[in-house]
């Protein structure tokens, strides 16, 4: 079982990536850093729309920002998807178990 501390990043992850631009400043991202402006320029919604994407994503712990002059650059945080991940875990392995449970009740294994 999750900590409860763990858990309530959770929440916050989900409806974070419940918005497909925000997904899809993930995918951008990928393996590398962007300025904030060069993410924007992706995209065609204002830069201040995005900035509140970006905002999002930081608070959801997805991704971090780094500060270099007036620029900031932000990266992917991949753990920041542990906690989301272990959540769907913790529901997948209860389904494989009553699956496993079923087809031994019907006979199978």
């Amino acid at each position: 079982m999750l900590a409860h501390d763990t858990m309530a990043q959770v929440p916050t992850v989900f409806q974070a990536l419940a918005d497909e631009r925000r997904r899809a400043v993930l995918e951008l991202l990928g393996d590398r850093e962007l300025t904030a402006t060069e993410i924007a320029g992706r995209f065609d919604v204002s830069r201040q729309a995005v900035s509140q994407h970006l905002r999002t994503l930081l608070e959801a712990g997805l991704l971090v920002e780094r500060r270099s002059g007036t620029r900031r650059y932000y990266r992917v945080r991949p753990e920041g998807l542990d906690e989301a991940r272990a959540f769907l875990d913790l529901f997948w392995s209860a389904r494989l178990d009553a699956l496993r449970d079923a087809a031994r009740r019907d006979g199978g294994a």
